[in-house]
C-alpha cells in the first residue's frame, strides 16, 4: 500500500484543468476584503525569520501613516499662511518649490510625504542596524510633525495679534 502511494506521488499530475482562464478580478471590493481579512499576519516558520514583507500591518502603522499625511497637509496650509505674514521657509527644497508656485509646493509636498510614508510602511518590519524596527520611525515622524504644527500655530497666533 505504501508503494502505491509513493508511485502516485511521483507520477506527473494533469494540470490542464488549472491552466484555463484566470477568472480572478481585481477591484475595490478586493482591496477592502484584502485589507480587512489579510491572511499572512505573522511568520509561519522559523526559517521565514528573514522575510520582512507580510500582507498585514498593525492598525497603529496605518493610523500613524494617515495622521502623518494629515499633519503634512496642515503643515502646508500653515506654511502658506505664515509666508503671507512675512515668515520664510527654512527647508531649501520646499523653498524652491514655493518659488515655482503654490501648486508645485503642495503637489511636491504631498507626493514626497506620500512616497516616504509608503516606503516606511512597506519596510516597517525591517530592523535598522539589527536593533530597531523601521516602523518606530513613523512614531518619531508623528511627534516631529506635532511639534512643527505647534510651532507654526503659535507663530500664527503671535503674528495675527
Amino acid at each position: 500500500m505504501n508503494q502505491n502511494l509513493l508511485e502516485m506521488q511521483l507520477q506527473p499530475r494533469n494540470l490542464s484543468a488549472t491552466r484555463g482562464d484566470d477568472r480572478r478580478q481585481f477591484g475595490w471590493l478586493t482591496m477592502i476584503f484584502g485589507f480587512l481579512r489579510s491572511r499572512r499576519r505573522e511568520l509561519r516558520r522559523g526559517v521565514d525569520s528573514n522575510q520582512t514583507f507580510l500582507d498585514w500591518h498593525h492598525p497603529a502603522v496605518f493610523f500613524l501613516a494617515v495622521a502623518i499625511m494629515a499633519l503634512s497637509i496642515a503643515d502646508a496650509f500653515f506654511t502658506l499662511m505664515l509666508l503671507d505674514l512675512g515668515m520664510i521657509e527654512a527647508n531649501p527644497v520646499m523653498n524652491s518649490m514655493i518659488n515655482q508656485g503654490t501648486t508645485w509646493f503642495i503637489t511636491s509636498k504631498v507626493t514626497l510625504t506620500g512616497l516616504g510614508l509608503l516606503t516606511i510602511v512597506f519596510l516597517s518590519r525591517v530592523r535598522f542596524l539589527n536593533r530597531v524596527r523601521t516602523g518606530y520611525v513613523l512614531g518619531l515622524i508623528f511627534v516631529g510633525y506635532c511639534g512643527l504644527i505647534t510651532f507654526q500655530f503659535t507663530n500664527l497666533i503671535h503674528l495675527t495679534q
